[in-house]
Parts: C-alpha cells; sequence; structure tokens
C-alpha cells in the first residue's frame, strides 16, 4: 500500500528496554514518560529510560520483595517504591544526600494503598481504597510530612500529570468521579461528576472500569473521555467515545459524543489534540477533531475526519551478537495484544522492549479529505501544518484537483483571518509593552507564531508566483485568483504588500489588458506606493500611459520632487527620472554627477551618451559652454565619454 494510505505511524526513534519475562518486570511513569526495567526486585538492576534522557539511569537496590510501582520524583530527584498494600520506600538521589531507604505507611487504618503519584519534585499523593493522603517528602530528614488528607471510597485512580488532576472512582458503580488538582503544596476538590452509563446494573456493582476511562489535555482543557461500549438494550447499537469537559471552576459537563460506528476491543490516544481511536479487531485506527463542529447543536456528535486506517507498518532492526547485517529488519506486529496505550500519545509492547510515540501524518489527510474548507480548518489546528497548507492551495489552483473560484476565495478568507488574529495578538503585545506593566495586569506573553501563520510571502513564494507562470492556466483565472486574495487580505484589513500587486500588473501587461490595469489604479484596487509607481515607470515603453499613472500615484503619495529622482534611479529608471524632473521644471538644478552615475551603474553606452549630451546642452544654455565646471566632480564621466565615443564626439564650444 502506498505511503499516502496512512496517516498515523510510530516514531522513527523508540525507547528500547529489556522486555518483560519472568525475572524482568516492566513499569511505565506517565508523569515523567520513563520506562523501568526491574530485574529480581531490583537486586540484580533497575533500568530507567526516559524520553530526553541522554543515557539511561541504572542503579540496584535490596530485594525486599516483588515490586508493585515505581517512580521517580520530577527530576529524578527521589525514587518511591511500592512492594506492600501499606507502605512506600523512598530512596534520595540527590547528589550529596545519604543514599538511604526510609519508609512511608498510609495513615488509615485497614486502607490498602491503590498507588501513588508525585506531583513535584517533593509532594506526592498516596491513593487507598479509603481516600488520598497528601505529603512533602523532606529528604534531609528521610521522613514524610502529611498535608492533607480526605477519606472517600475509592474503587481505582487516574493521573494526568499536564494539569496535576488525580481523578477517583467511587460508589458502587464506580460512575461518579470525584477530581483534585494539585498546586505547590495545597490541594484542592473540584466539583464531582457522574458518567452516564448505558445500563444500571441490579443490583449495584462496580461497572465502570479504568480500562474505559482516559484523561487528556485537548486545546488546552481537560476532559475525561469515556469508552461507552454497546448495549444490546439501548438504541444505540455501536460504541462511542463521549467526553466531558472538566473545567478548573464550575461543574463538569458532557460536551461531545464520538461515533465509533462499530463495537469491539478500543484504545484511545490524544495526538496533536486529535482523539485517536485503536479498534484491535480491524487492526485500525479512526481520528476526530472536536473543533470540527457540526452547527446548532449544543452537544457536539462527531464522525471521525477520516477513514479508518492502519498505523503505518514498522520493522523492529535486527541487534544484538546474531544479528547478521544482511538480515533485513523484522515487521513488528500492530494493535498487538501484549500492546499498553498511555496518555497522550504513548504506545509500549512489553514483550518487544520498545516504547513508541504516536504521530500524525499530515500529507496523506490532503486526498482522504476532499472538502477543502473543511480540510484547511483540520490542517490549521495542525502543529507541522505549513507546508501542507501551502501544498493544498498550490493543489487547487493547477492540473485536475482545481477548485472553483468561491472554493479559492474560503480557502484564503480562513487562511488570512488567522494571520489577522496573530498579527492583532503581536499588536496589542507591543503596544502593552510600550505603555508598561498596568497594575493587577499578569505579565503578558509574547503571542507565538505558530505553522498556522501563513503571510504574503509564503503564499507568494510557494504557491502565486509559481502559479502566475503556468502557461497552461487561463490568464483570466490567475489574475482572477490573484484579485481574490487581495480581496481577502483587504477584508481583514491587512495591508497588502507591493509585490503581490506586482504579480497582477505584470500579468495585465502581459497580456495587454491595459484598460483593466487602467481602471485598477483608477479606482484603487491596486493601493498606491512607491514600489508599484516604480514598476508602472518601467513599463512605459510597453504602456505609454503608464508613466503618467506612475507620477500621479508618487504624487498622491505626497512625495517630495527630490524623494521621486532618487526613487527612479534606484530602479536604474535614469530617463524617467530626467523627464520627471523635466516635467516640473527643475532640471537646471539637478546634480549632473549623480544622473551621470545612474547611468554608467546601467552599464547601457548609450544611455550614458544621451545623459552626458543632455547635461553638456545644459551647460552650453546656461554658461555658455559645454564643458563642466570643477566643482560638479565630473571628471572621470569626461574620460570615460571619451574612451567610449572618442574625443571628437564631446560638443565644442559655439563661435561667435
Amino acid at each position: 500500500m502506498s505511503e499516502e494510505h496512512y496517516y498515523l505511524e510510530l516514531c522513527e526513534n523508540p525507547v528500547q528496554f529489556e522486555n518483560a519475562s519472568s525475572v524482568n518486570n516492566v513499569f511505565f511513569d506517565e508523569a515523567n514518560k520513563q520506562v523501568f526495567a526491574v530485574r529480581s526486585g531490583g537486586a540484580t538492576g533497575v533500568v530507567v529510560k526516559g524520553p530526553e534522557d541522554k543515557s539511561s539511569v541504572a542503579f540496584r537496590m535490596d530485594d525486599k520483595g516483588e515490586v508493585k510501582c515505581i517512580k521517580f520524583s520530577i527530576g529524578n530527584k527521589i525514587l518511591a517504591v511500592q512492594r506492600t498494600p501499606k507502605s512506600v520506600d523512598f530512596i534520595n538521589f540527590i547528589p550529596d544526600y545519604p543514599h538511604l531507604e526510609f519508609s512511608q505507611e498510609c495513615k488509615m487504618k485497614n486502607a490498602s494503598i491503590l498507588g501513588f503519584c508525585w506531583t513535584n519534585w517533593n509532594e506526592i499523593v498516596f491513593i487507598t481504597d479509603q481516600g488520598i493522603e497528601f505529603y512533602q517528602v523532606l529528604p534531609d530528614k528521610r521522613c514524610l510530612k502529611l498535608l492533607k488528607s480526605q477519606s472517600i471510597n475509592v474503587n481505582w485512580y487516574m493521573y494526568c500529570p499536564e494539569t496535576a488532576v488525580i481523578l477517583l472512582s467511587t460508589t458502587f458503580q464506580g460512575n461518579v468521579l470525584q477530581p483534585f488538582v494539585f498546586k505547590s503544596g495545597t490541594m484542592s476538590k473540584m466539583a464531582k461528576f457522574e458518567i452516564e452509563l448505558p445500563v444500571v446494573p441490579k443490583p449495584a456493582k462496580l461497572n465502570l472500569s479504568e480500562r474505559d476511562i482516559a484523561v487528556a489535555n485537548i486545546y488546552g482543557q481537560l476532559y475525561v473521555m469515556y469508552l461507552k461500549h454497546h448495549s444490546r438494550t439501548t438504541d444505540s447499537p455501536c460504541a462511542e467515545v463521549v467526553l466531558y469537559h472538566l473545567p478548573r471552576e464550575g461543574s463538569c459537563k458532557k460536551t461531545n459524543v464520538l461515533k465509533l460506528n462499530t463495537t469491539g476491543k478500543f484504545a484511545l490516544n490524544v495526538v496533536d489534540n486529535l482523539v485517536v481511536v485503536h479498534h484491535q479487531s480491524t487492526q485500525t485506527s479512526i481520528i476526530f477533531d472536536i473543533k470540527l463542529r457540526e452547527p446548532d447543536c449544543a452537544l457536539n456528535v462527531h464522525q471521525p475526519v477520516l477513514p479508518p486506517r492502519s498505523i503505518h507498518p514498522y520493522r523492529i532492526p535486527l541487534t544484538g551478537p546474531s544479528a547478521v547485517p544482511s538480515q533485513p529488519p523484522v515487521p513488528c506486529e500492530l494493535y498487538s495484544s501484549s500492546w499498553s496505550v498511555f496518555q497522550p500519545d504513548i504506545i509500549i509492547s512489553a514483550s518487544e522492549g520498545y516504547q513508541w510515540y504516536l504521530q500524525v501524518k499530515l500529507p496523506p489527510t490532503v486526498n482522504l479529505l476532499q472538502d477543502k474548507g473543511k480540510l484547511i480548518d483540520f490542517l490549521l489546528r495542525r502543529r507541522d501544518c505549513k507546508m501542507v497548507i501551502l501544498s493544498v492551495c498550490s493543489q487547487m489552483l493547477n492540473g485536475e484537483d482545481k477548485g472553483s473560484l468561491p472554493v479559492v476565495a474560503t480557502v484564503f478568507d480562513k487562511l488570512n483571518q488567522v494571520f489577522k488574529e496573530y498579527l492583532e495578538a503581536e499588536q496589542t503585545y507591543t503596544v502593552a509593552m510600550e505603555s508598561g506593566p498596568s497594575r493587577g495586569s499578569a505579565a503578558r506573553e509574547r503571542p507565538v507564531r505558530t505553522q498556522a501563520v501563513i503571510d504574503q510571502s509564503d503564499m507568494y513564494t510557494h504557491v502565486l508566483s509559481s502559479f502566475t507562470e503556468k502557461k497552461d492556466v487561463s490568464h483570466k483565472f490567475i489574475i482572477a485568483v490573484l484579485m481574490e486574495y487581495i480581496r481577502s487580505l483587504n477584508q481583514v484589513q491587512i495591508t497588502v504588500q507591493h509585490y503581490l500587486y506586482e504579480l497582477v500588473i505584470k500579468m495585465l501587461v502581459h497580456h495587454s489588458l491595459f484598460y483593466m490595469l487602467h481602471q485598477f489604479l483608477q479606482y484603487h484596487v491596486l493601493s498606491d506606493s512607491k514600489p508599484l509607481a516604480c514598476l508602472l515607470l518601467s513599463l512605459e515603453g510597453t504602456y505609454p500611459a503608464a508613466h503618467q499613472l506612475s507620477l500621479d500615484m508618487l504624487k498622491r503619495l505626497s512625495t517630495a520632487n527630490d524623494e521621486i529622482v532618487e526613487v527612479l534611479l534606484s530602479k536604474q529608471q535614469v530617463l524617467g527620472a530626467l523627464r520627471f524632473i523635466r516635467s516640473v521644471g527643475g532640471n537646471d538644478n539637478i546634480s549632473a554627477r549623480k544622473f551621470l552615475d545612474a547611468a554608467l551603474q546601467t552599464a547601457d553606452q548609450m544611455l550614458f551618451y544621451t545623459i552626458f549630451r543632455f547635461f553638456e546642452q545644459r551647460n552650453l544654455r546656461l554658461r555658455g559652454s559645454p564643458s563642466f565646471n570643477p566643482g560638479e566632480h565630473c571628471e572621470e564621466h569626461v574620460v570615460y565619454f571619451k574612451q567610449v565615443f572618442g574625443e571628437q564626439a564631446l560638443m565644442k564650444q559655439a563661435t561667435v
């Protein structure tokens, strides 16, 4: 199957660890994204591997029984190990601190520790079946200090490290969830909420499994995702994922339903703000974007953005002493029953010893999503979207997939809206910085320029300049597209760059559409600018009226006469500059050297001859002699003139 088929892939460089076996237990810490390989209870070694670690951490610890859970605090400062249901052991890894174990039992009598979570480098939460206990670890004193505790019956728990929120499953059925949030030594209770079960069992029993719940950060907001399996007694024959939005303040609300259109075993990931649902029996995955909204619907019901596809095939390279260089890599079994999926984007195969990050490939989505407006909305929210969006724009203007003008307009409007929002945020930030910090206002952060910000130079460089050179596309369509882009920029009040107007003018002149050019200039469809006026001047040979149009434009810009001359000379429009200065009656006062220098730089000998002769005639008219005065510093120009045209070509002084 072609590369264009797969829109999901496993990362190229996974974290590798010793695979799980009878002597090697594997644990994963979701907060630090670290894999622990614990051999023989730690006596023959513990190897810790994480995503950013340049080298893995390896150490030994006494075998004091089977390890149930093992995690480092943030920054690998303190190691916590749970071996019994009653206590957690700690080992300092801070330099110059004693490397001795110390232990902490849970406070509640008859309680069993279900697990623990580090919320800071020295703060830890024990979750027991009777509540939660929040501790500060004092590594120098080798003890823990209880900061806060809360009694509550707990079936299971879930932790979201990005937001430091712990979710507790309570009640007999397990469907009442109680969140707690942790921040710098404080523990706060959030509003509890109920997950709507498809069927309420009688008598009541635990009905909501932690396998069917995931907590994730999507578009900067915290969501609880509930995998609702189909029920024979309800109307919906297919499974769905129900999203509950969990705000810091206020109550949790059911906000989105993702339709899976099938049944079976599922697993959830979140990649680049997309909810990815893996389906084991068909070995495919689907993606949902909760911002692609269905209009006029309070509860957003979503279908998959794209058709189901498998993750891109992955091959495991053979390593070790038995590996032969010529041996081909072994295909990896995707959607294996030994896979474990962790939030937000991690897949672990303990049996093979790999930890992958799941990634979205954007190029294949282009041909899978036919609605261009929807496609652009989808791409604008993705991380590495710029080049893909620009390729969509090019594809939309060329070849078989050419879009109609209204579609092109829609795409331009969507791109320029994002561009405008960024410019406004940048301007607000600049104004705030210049006015200084105001009382009571938080320090402003400079707006981040994401890849979704596609400016005029991006469009010009990657799309429009090559598009205007297409021979197989109607020039009328090309001009219409250029004007559509300019209209779109004007609509959101973005100043149009002169190089876009230049594209339009060159197209109009190339196809002799002078009447249309005149109309565009007359009615200010093309905004006045000095570069544009210079371009018009350069077109004088093709379109004589362009000279006057350019001068009118420069005058409208309130440009001083000498500045107009400078602009023209900088564009090597030496004759144009001379004509202009004569038209305003300033030719008796201009510097001969400036014009002769400009003429020399063009390397056009006949132009130099014309300009030189003009100043000889001026000298003759003003002073009665064609020669230049020493104060004019034109000696080198006279020498050059003699070299090229001969001394006899110099004007002779008139004899009486």
